[in-house]
Order: C-alpha cells, then sequence, then structure tokens
C-alpha cells in the first residue's frame, strides 16, 4: 500500500460575519461541509494553488493571507493520507454565482454560513468554526490527525 501524504491548501472566508463553504463530494453524495481548495500541484507556491483552486471551485478571485491551521486526516482502509493547510484569505474579485460550475466536477454547491448556522450542518474539520471566527493573532493552530468523514 503506498502511503504518501497528499498536500492540499484551504480557504478561511470570512465575509460580512459568514465563513464560505463547499459541498466538496461529486453529485452530493455527502452532506459534508469544508472550506474551498484542494491538491497541491508540484511546482506552483501554496499561495498561487490556493488561488487557483478557489477560482476553480468558487469562481471567486482571493488574496491569500496568513496560515491559520494545519490539519490532517486519514482513510485507514485505503492509503489515503491528506495533510490540509488553511489560510485567511480576502476576496479581491468576483461573486459567487450559482451558474459556476467547478471544472473537476466535484463542488456541487457553495455558501456562506453564519456562526449560529454552522451548529446545525455537518463540516471538518471541527475546529474550522472557532478559528473563522476567533482572532488568535498569527499563530497557527493544528489539528491532530483524525479519521476521514463521509
Amino acid at each position: 500500500m503506498n502511503r504518501r501524504i497528499r498536500l492540499a491548501t484551504r480557504a478561511i472566508i470570512v465575509q460580512d460575519a459568514r465563513l464560505l463553504l463547499v459541498n466538496a463530494w461529486p453529485g452530493g453524495v455527502s452532506d459534508l461541509w469544508c472550506a474551498p481548495g484542494g491538491g497541491v500541484e508540484p511546482g506552483a507556491s501554496l499561495p498561487d494553488n490556493l488561488i487557483r483552486e478557489v477560482a476553480e471551485e468558487t469562481g471567486l478571485q482571493v488574496a491569500p493571507g496568513p496560515l491559520a491551521l494545519v490539519n490532517e486526516f486519514h482513510d485507514p482502509q485505503s492509503s489515503l493520507h491528506q495533510v490540509d493547510l488553511y489560510f485567511r484569505c480576502r476576496i479581491v474579485g468576483g461573486s459567487l454565482d450559482p451558474a459556476h460550475r467547478d471544472p473537476e466536477g466535484v463542488v456541487t454547491e457553495r455558501r456562506y454560513f453564519s456562526a449560529a448556522e454552522l451548529g446545525t450542518i455537518r463540516l471538518k474539520p471541527d475546529s474550522l468554526p472557532a478559528i473563522a471566527f476567533d482572532a488568535w493573532g498569527a499563530t497557527a493552530r493544528y489539528d491532530p490527525l483524525e479519521e476521514i468523514v463521509r
């Protein structure tokens, strides 16, 4: 079994006291929400990868800011082990358009959630709401390894 670690970047985008999340399961197979982003392509910087992924999944242009969270998860029944790097981002162009389609067909929905609404949905990682809405300053946080949730 190949146990390479997959690296991904994700965006923490808070606008008008609401956090932007995407449902990243093709065909809406799961009701699990997460921050927009995805796999890092070699030869491009982490910020450049994040800018590309957010544009693909949401149609938004962002300016990545400081690292806020390192989260890792794995699937004990497969070789998946992923490390997600979450960066605070601000929108510098575009708007959410229901007609936008993720070219990879992974993201099926994108939506802003208030802090109260986050308590009514399934999302990962569990620490994301606290990090998104709490001013912990420049200190990045780490979430220990957890099993994947579908």
